[in-house]
C-alpha cells in the first residue's frame, strides 16, 4: 500500500546486502529485524526498505515500483537501465577482468582478437570491445562462468574477481581489468518531481556523504613544541585548517585536525622527528564539511 515513504530497495542477500544495512544504521536510520521480509519500514524515518534480487533492482528504479536503490556498479551497467546514479558508497568493490587458462593469458587487450569469451557481463563486455575495437566472440553464460575454457566452450572468460581463488581451482590466471565497481545509490529519474519524496532523498544523501567523509577521516591530537609548530603543520594533510590550543606549558601547544585515515602512518614518524608527543587519533562518526 502507498504511504507516501521513499522506497528504497536493497540486495536481500548477497556481498552488498549487509553492508547496505549498516550504512543506512550509521546514518540514524532505525531498521527492525528484517529477515525473510520483503519490506520492512524504518521506524523513525520516512522510508520502505525492499528486498529484492540485486539484477531486479535497478529496473524496479527505473519502472518507478522503488525510488532509489543500493546495487552494484556492474548490475547497473549491465542492465543498461535507465536510472540516475546519485552517489558512490565506496563499498562492494570488484573488479570485471579477463581471465584464462594459465598457458595461454592474454598481455593486452589487443590479444583478445579472434578469441571466443564467455561472461555473464555480455553488454559491459561488448561496449569494452567496440571502445577497443577488438573484434572477438561474446557468450553470454549465467553461471559457473570459470568452467567455460575447461569444456572448450571459450577461450577466455570475463568475470567478477575479488581474491582469485575460483580461478585458481580451475586454473585460471587473470589478467587485465574490463569494468571496475562498486555499491552505488540509484535513483529514478523522475523522482525530483515528488517534491516531498526528493526532499527525504537529499536528506539521506547529506547523511550518506556525513558517513562517507567519517570513515575515510580520522581526528588527530597531539602536543607540539611551540618552535616547531610551522612544521608540524607543514606534516598535516588536513582538511581545513588545524585547530591551535595553548597549554600549562607555555612552550607547547595542543594541535588538533581532521586527517584522511590512510594518512596517518606516512606521517607518524615526521610528526615524532618534530617533537609531537601524546599523539591520540579517533574515529569520526559523522562528519559534515
Amino acid at each position: 500500500m502507498e504511504n507516501g515513504n521513499l522506497k528504497l530497495a536493497l540486495q536481500k542477500k548477497g556481498r552488498l546486502s549487509d553492508r547496505s544495512i549498516e550504512l543506512l544504521k550509521h546514518c540514524g536510520l532505525d531498521i527492525e529485524t528484517y529477515s525473510e521480509r520483503l519490506m520492512v519500514t524504518v521506524r523513525n524515518y520516512n522510508v520502505d526498505l525492499l528486498f529484492l534480487r540485486d539484477d531486479d533492482i535497478p529496473e524496479y528504479v527505473q519502472d518507478g515500483v522503488a525510488d532509489i536503490g543500493i546495487v552494484g556498479e556492474d548490475v547497473v551497467y549491465e542492465k543498461q537501465s535507465d536510472i540516475i546514479v546519485s552517489e558512490k558508497l565506496g563499498f562492494g568493490r570488484c573488479r570485471l577482468m579477463i581471465a584464462a587458462p594459465n598457458d595461454n593469458v592474454p598481455e593486452e587487450p589487443s590479444d583478445l582478437k579472434g578469441k571466443t569469451i564467455a561472461t555473464s557481463y555480455p553488454n559491459i563486455l561488448k561496449k569494452y570491445l567496440a571502445e577497443n575495437k577488438i573484434d572477438s566472440k561474446v557468450i553470454e553464460i549465467s553461471g559457473s562462468v570459470e568452467i567455460a575454457p575447461s569444456l572448450g566452450v571459450a577461450d577466455l572468460i570475463c568475470d567478477i574477481v575479488s581474491t582469485g581463488t575460483t580461478l585458481m581451482m580451475n586454473k585460471l590466471k587473470k589478467s587485465f581489468t574490463v569494468f571496475e565497481s562498486e555499491a552505488v545509490l540509484i535513483s529514478n529519474k523522475w523522482l525530483q518531481e515528488d517534491k516531498e519524496k526528493y526532499a527525504v532523498l537529499n536528506d539521506l544523501l547529506l547523511r550518506i556523504r556525513s558517513v562517507l567523509s567519517a570513515k575515510n577521516s580520522k581526528y588527530l591530537m597531539m602536543n607540539v613544541p611551540k618552535k616547531n609548530l610551522d612544521k608540524v603543520i607543514g606534516l598535516i594533510p588536513s582538511l581545513k585548517s588545524p585547530t591551535i590550543l595553548h597549554l600549562a606549558d607555555e612552550e607547547s601547544l595542543a594541535v588538533h585536525a581532521v586527517i584522511p585515515s590512510e594518512q596517518f602512518w606516512k606521517i607518524i614518524g615526521d610528526l615524532k622527528a618534530a617533537g609531537a608527543s601524546g599523539i591520540l587519533l579517533f574515529p569520526i562518526e559523522n562528519m559534515i564539511i
